[in-house]
């Protein structure tokens, strides 16, 4: 049913994305008809211009303005029309051992459920092209592995990505265009090259994992102090009531019940510990929580019997004419007061009833990394909304991994790292810490997180393919710095409709880093973005 629905909704896309897109080339027509000086502008030698910079679009757009649709370039329309791939394999088992094609890409690495396009033009691969849509023991698949350079030394990733060709086009001189889409990880057992030249491999179908979940039994809720006295003897169990109990209880120890039943020294240090981590929690940048790992991560409770009773003390001790020993002027008690009115407090009051600290299961909790790590995409990014995918956090690991604008080994590493809560820790790791883009070879800062632009549906990072069968990564920006243009604009063979790209090279060390694409109809926005190439950014994004 799933497979059913994604390719309905492919095509309704394409259907849509194909008016849209003849209703542009009309109004690209018009254009160009009534501005004679238009090819003129197009012809401008942006070699004049070594060191460029383009400001982020306003967004007040006149009527007649356009704006670019990011699905265009999702569909890859510069390949042409392709058809669907009649014969489709169903996911394998976990443990598999597959023989499929290889295809050994420099600067890429592909990840379950992304995209990734290819123009095959050599004998050898055509021939692994036919060779894998003729297969029966996993029909329309290739491996797709990464090699990368060390010095003059080449070198194979042990981590790969099945594809599954999903749409391709024989051309008039024999050659293929193909979409393919990622399936599952395999680790590359051995490889060897076939007897008509294309790289083969024996390739082993990596088990993923089940997402972790806090168990519910895990944490209890604290009752007062007052209703332990007179036990001789009390265990940690007994402080606590199970989650699954709290519905059945919710009025038992509602916070009217809990206070109502604490004495006045107790309730006068509930309210001073209460207020503390109100002060405590809004001087920070974070939202005004505190969860009950901050509360156990000093390694005690403070409504623990011993540490209650022991605080208590301390408190009457320290008073003085009637005053509390903490200070507040009568604004601050007012805003107190409204924080303790208006805040459940119920949840400072979670005891655990396992051996780990909550904060500590929260860790591998993968639901609850799978709602930060969208949070934070969302966030930072924006597109697409990875909100759908939070009830499943193995396909949100691999989503942001294949989407999130960081260098090609970077990559590699979130591909190989087994386990979903650990990839989805160094994805939220990455979110957070990503800032500024470098070039690879001089460490030059060359674009900045907030000069990120989305040009496609699938997010800041896509595959592209040239008409020579390279593959490139692409990042884009609305804004470069320390970038030098080469040669003219081209129109032809260009991955986005309606822009002309032009050559882009560090200016510091002349190595090529990607391109610039401008707009060939002046109404189109953006007027113009930057493409730079994942292979050439620096690991530390800093």
């Amino acid at each position: 049913m799933d497979e059913e629905r994604i390719r309905e909704r492919e095509r309704l896309q394409i259907e849509q994305i194909r008016e849209l897109d003849f209703e542009e080339l009309q109004v690209e027509e018009v254009d160009y008809l009534h501005d004679s000086d238009s090819d003129d502008d197009n012809d401008v030698d942006l070699s004049a211009f070594p060191f460029s910079s383009h400001a982020q679009a306003s967004g007040n757009l006149g009527d007649d303005e356009l704006i670019f649709n990011p699905a265009l370039s999702s569909l890859h329309t510069y390949l042409g029309e392709v058809e669907d791939t009649p014969n489709r394999i169903a996911f394998a088992d976990g443990g598999t051992v597959l023989k499929i094609p290889l295809f050994y890409l420099e600067g890429v690495v592909l990840f379950p459920e992304a995209t990734l396009p290819l123009r095959i033009i050599q004998a050898s691969f055509l021939a692994a092209v036919e060779k894998a849509l003729n297969q029966t023991n996993a029909p329309s698949t290739i491996g797709v592995i990464r090699v990368y350079r060390e010095g003059a030394q080449l070198k194979y990733a042990s981590v790969g990505t099945t594809a599954e060709i999903r749409q391709f086009r024989r051309l008039g001189d024999g050659s293929f265009n193909v979409i393919t889409r990622g399936q599952q990880r395999f680790r590359l057992m051995r490889r060897w090259t076939d007897i008509e030249g294309f790289p083969c491999g024996e390739v082993q179908i990596v088990e993923e994992d089940v997402p972790l979940r806090t168990p519910r039994d895990a944490f209890g809720k604290l009752v007062p102090l007052s209703k332990l006295q007179g036990r001789s003897s009390l265990s940690a169990m007994s402080l606590s009531t199970p989650l699954k109990d709290m519905d059945a209880q919710s009025v038992a120890y509602s916070e009217e019940s809990f206070e109502s039943a604490l004495s006045p020294s107790e309730k006068r240090l509930h309210y001073s510990v209460v207020d503390s981590i109100f002060y405590n929690s809004a001087s920070s940048d974070d939202d005004l929580v505190v969860s009950t790992s901050e509360m156990q991560s000093s390694g005690s409770n403070p409504y623990s019997s011993r540490s209650m009773g022991c605080l208590a003390s301390d408190h009457d001790e320290e008073k003085e004419d009637g005053q509390s020993s903490i200070s507040k002027t009568p604004v601050s008690q007012e805003i107190c007061q409204n924080f303790r009115g208006n805040t459940d407090l119920s949840r400072f009051r979670m005891a655990p009833r396992a051996f780990w600290p909550f904060w500590l299961y929260r860790m591998y909790d993968s639901y609850y990394l799978a709602q930060r790590a969208a949070d934070l995409w969302k966030q930072i990014v924006g597109v697409p909304n990875m909100e759908a995918f939070v009830n499943k956090p193995d396909i949100l690991s691999f989503s942001i991994a294949s989407k999130i604008p960081v260098s090609e080994s970077i990559r590699q590493e979130l591909l190989e790292l087994n386990g979903v809560s650990y990839r989805l820790q160094r994805e939220i790791e990455l979110l957070e810490s990503f800032d500024r883009v470098r070039c690879k070879h001089c460490q030059t800062v060359i674009a900045r997180r907030k000069d990120m632009l989305v040009i496609s549906n699938e997010g800041p990072l896509g595959a592209y393919v040239n008409p020579h069968g390279y593959v490139h990564e692409i990042m884009t920006f609305y804004k470069a710095n320390d970038i030098a243009l080469t040669g003219r604009p081209i129109k032809k063979d260009s991955w986005f409709p309606g822009y002309a790209w032009t050559i882009a090279n560090c200016a510091t060390c002349e190595t090529q880093l990607g391109w610039l694409f401008t707009a060939t109809n002046k109404k189109l926005k953006p007027s113009s973005f930057w493409a730079v190439r994942g292979s050439q950014v620096a690991d530390d994004m800093c």
